[in-house]
C-alpha cells in the first residue's frame, strides 16, 4: 500500500488545500456515505451468495447470523464472551439483529476502504484496494468474534482450525471481490 496516496487522500478531505472552505462539504458527505453504503452492501450480499452456494451445493456449514445477533444481544446483560455461542440463552430478535449487524459490518469496512483509499477509488476503482481491505477484515473474527463465540483466536478451539481459517480467508477475499465489483457498477453510471 503506497501511505503517502493514503495520507493524501485522507489529508484532501480533511484539510482541503484546493482552494475549497477548509474541510469536507456537504456533497461530499453524502457521496462518501453514499458510496460507502452501496459498496459495503454488495460486499456483504456477495458473501450471502458465496454461503448459500456453499450450503446447498456442498453442505458446507456457514456462520448462522442469529448467533452473531445473540452475541450483541447478550451486550445490555454485560456479557460478551461465551463458552460457546450455540448454547448461549437465545436472545429475542437475534436473527434480524444478526443480519443487520452483518451488513452494518460490512458497510463499516467499505467506509474504511474509501478512507484509506479515497472516494476517488470509487471512482476508477482497482482490486488490489478491495482485496487488501477484504482480507483485512478476517482479523476481526479471528481476534474478536471467534473468541468471543468461544472458539479461540482464528478457530484454534474447533474439530478443524485450518479448515475454518481457509473458509475465512476465502470468505473475506469474497467480499473484497464485491467492495471492488461494486464499485466497478456505480462507477459506471
Amino acid at each position: 500500500m503506497d501511505h503517502g496516496r493514503t495520507v493524501e487522500g485522507i489529508n484532501h478531505y480533511l484539510d482541503r488545500s484546493d482552494g475549497g472552505s477548509g474541510g469536507m462539504e456537504m456533497t461530499d458527505y453524502v457521496e462518501l456515505i453514499t458510496t460507502g453504503v452501496l459498496i459495503g452492501v454488495g460486499g456483504s450480499a456477495l458473501i450471502d451468495v458465496w454461503a448459500f452456494t456453499l450450503r446447498r451445493t456442498l453442505k458446507v456449514p456457514t456462520l448462522d447470523y442469529a448467533l452473531l445477533g445473540r452475541w450483541i444481544g447478550h451486550f445490555p446483560r454485560g456479557r460478551f464472551r461465551h463458552k460457546h455461542i450455540a448454547s448461549a440463552d437465545a436472545v429475542r430478535g437475534e436473527r434480524p439483529v444478526g443480519w443487520v449487524a452483518h451488513y452494518s459490518i460490512g458497510v463499516t469496512f467499505a467506509l474504511l476502504l474509501l478512507s484509506l483509499w479515497g472516494i476517488e477509488w470509487a471512482h476508477a476503482p482497482t482490486v488490489m484496494p478491495a482485496l487488501v481491505v477484504g482480507l483485512g477484515t478476517v482479523l476481526a473474527p479471528w481476534f474478536v468474534m471467534q473468541p468471543a463465540f468461544g472458539a479461540g483466536i482464528a478457530g484454534a478451539r474447533t474439530r478443524n482450525p485450518w479448515m475454518g481459517r481457509l473458509r475465512n480467508l476465502t470468505t473475506h477475499t469474497i467480499f473484497g471481490v464485491g467492495l471492488y465489483l461494486s464499485a466497478l457498477v456505480i462507477a459506471s453510471f
